[in-house]
Formats: structure tokens, C-alpha cells, sequence
């Protein structure tokens, strides 16, 4: 039993990675590896050849499952729920944090997974993110190998049109976020569509005690248009990392307000998502910010 566990946490960073992008919940994530070693421990894998190949199958059809659950359920389909973040100091996540964005899996481009169907997105993430051929993952969908290659080839149009890659340099991804922030404050229009991507997509999740608000189409000058709302950010303004791109989080008398995550591209902000969610912002201890 002991190397067994060995072996499980041995590639349990992995299964939670996978699971991450399948689900965007941390709970959820949690959930699936955990079943995974629940199962793990009831099956005879003496001819199994290769475990990390096994557990990922299982973690994969657990994660499909659910998300095939998720769907029946939405009531809703074009409200905004972003995906849980991944917040780190703006030095750089801590080695569990890499291991989990070790793709730089951003907020957008998790929004856009979770506008696909179960199958595309599983298709996606195992072939295109962990390299998983598409005969193993045909055999998880009932899909023929052709078919799974066309789900995840039209997935992965999905994220090249509408989940821009950030600018590798964070440095570069921080002045245009400060300059943002410095239009915003002072309500100067013509500054924020400078510094906006013409296509940009604005989405706020305020949780089920604050309206959701979602912006596609528009760009620059909508989003602009509403200067004055993002003036209420200007608490106490800390820069972090979320999901590995320049993020800054607000907060008001040492109380979380709000987490802002950038997709910076070319100079220019391409995507602002916006979490206002009060529960999910206290789950992510913001407030050691201030100390």
C-alpha cells in the first residue's frame, strides 16, 4: 500500500493539472483526483503498464462526467461563472502554483474551454495540453479517432479566435496594466481605448449576490464606456499573478473588493475578466495582502 501511495502522489500534481483545466474548479479538481485513488485502490492494476496513462483515463472520464452533469444542469448558458483563479505574489507562483499553470493555462482562455461541449473539451486539453493520443481519448468519448481529431481541431480554432495569448513578458504586461488603471482613475476615455484591444472582452462574475455582466462584442470604446464603473477600484491596489499574467487585486479597509486578471497582447489589454464574487474572493485569502 505504501508504494502505491508513493506512486499516486507521485502523479498527483499531473491528475490535478488535467483536472484544472477540464473542470476550472479547485474543489472539483480535488474531487476528481480523489476519486481517482478511491478507484485506484479497489482495481487489480498488476498488468497495467502504465500507471500515469491509467490514472489520467480515469481522472479524464471523472472530469467528463461531471461536466456532462454541469451542462444538464445550466439553466443559463450565456451567464458568466469565471473559472477559480490561480493567484499568486507578483514574484511568481509558488512550485505547486507552477505545476498547476505549467502551460500558462490564463483566465480567458479557461472561459473559452468552458464554452465548449464536454467531448471538444476533453478532446482539447488531453491531446493538445497533455499530448494524450487521440486513440486513447476515442475511446473515452465513443468517438472514432477521425472524430475526436475534428472535435479537438475545432476546439482549438475556438481558443486561437477568442483566447488571445499574453505578451511572455511580464514586464511589458505591467505597464499596460498600470496605464489602465491610471485612465480608469481618472475617467480619461480617450486614454482607455489606447490601451484597449479593439476586439476586447470585458466579463465580470459578481457571484449570486452581485449581478454578472458579460461584454463580447463592442470592444474598446464599450468597454471604455464604462470609466466610471471602474472607478470604484481604487482601494488599496496590490499587482499580482493570476494564472501567471499581470492581475491586481482591490481591497477596501483590508477586505477583499474585487481581483481584475489581464490578457495583455500586443500592447494592449485583449481581455479584462473581473471577479466581484464575495465568497470566492474570501477563499482566496486576499487580505494577506495587506500585511
Amino acid at each position: 500500500m505504501e508504494e502505491l501511495t508513493a506512486q499516486f502522489e507521485e502523479h498527483r500534481p499531473r491528475l490535478r493539472a488535467v483536472a484544472y483545466r477540464m473542470l476550472g474548479s479547485f474543489a472539483e479538481a480535488d474531487d476528481a483526483v480523489q476519486e481517482a485513488w478511491l478507484r485506484l485502490n479497489r482495481a487489480d492494476t498488476s498488468e497495467v503498464e502504465n500507471l500515469a496513462g491509467w490514472l489520467t483515463t480515469v481522472v479524464a472520464r471523472v472530469c467528463l462526467n461531471a461536466l456532462r452533469t454541469r451542462e444538464r444542469r445550466r439553466e443559463e448558458p450565456l451567464e458568466v461563472r469565471l473559472p477559480d483563479p490561480v493567484v499568486s505574489p507578483a514574484g511568481g507562483p509558488d512550485p505547486e502554483q507552477e505545476a498547476l499553470l505549467a502551460d500558462s493555462v490564463g483566465l480567458a482562455l479557461l472561459v473559452v474551454l468552458d464554452s465548449l461541449g464536454p467531448a471538444e473539451r476533453l478532446a482539447f486539453v488531453l491531446h493538445d495540453m497533455f499530448a494524450v493520443p487521440f486513440e486513447d481519448i476515442a475511446a473515452m468519448i465513443e468517438r472514432s479517432p477521425a472524430a475526436t481529431r475534428q472535435l479537438a481541431s475545432r476546439a482549438r480554432r475556438r481558443v486561437r479566435g477568442e483566447a488571445p495569448a499574453p505578451d511572455p513578458d511580464l514586464g511589458r504586461q505591467r505597464v499596460v496594466v498600470d496605464a489602465f488603471l491610471a485612465a480608469a482613475r481618472t475617467g480619461d476615455f480617450d486614454a482607455l481605448v489606447a490601451v484597449l484591444d479593439p476586439d476586447i472582452q470585458l466579463r465580470s462574475d459578481g457571484g449570486p449576490t452581485r449581478p454578472r455582466l458579460t461584454v463580447r462584442a463592442g470592444g474598446a470604446h464599450a468597454v471604455a464606456g464604462q470609466a466610471g464603473g471602474f472607478r470604484r477600484f481604487t482601494g488599496s491596489l496590490h499587482p499580482v499573478l493570476v494564472n501567471g499574467a499581470a492581475g491586481v487585486a482591490v481591497l477596501f479597509h483590508g477586505r477583499p473588493f474585487a481581483l481584475m486578471a489581464f490578457t495583455v497582447t500586443g500592447g494592449r489589454v485583449a481581455a479584462l475578466d473581473i471577479l466581484l464574487d464575495p465568497e470566492r474572493l474570501a477563499e482566496l485569502k486576499l487580505d494577506a495582502l495587506d500585511g
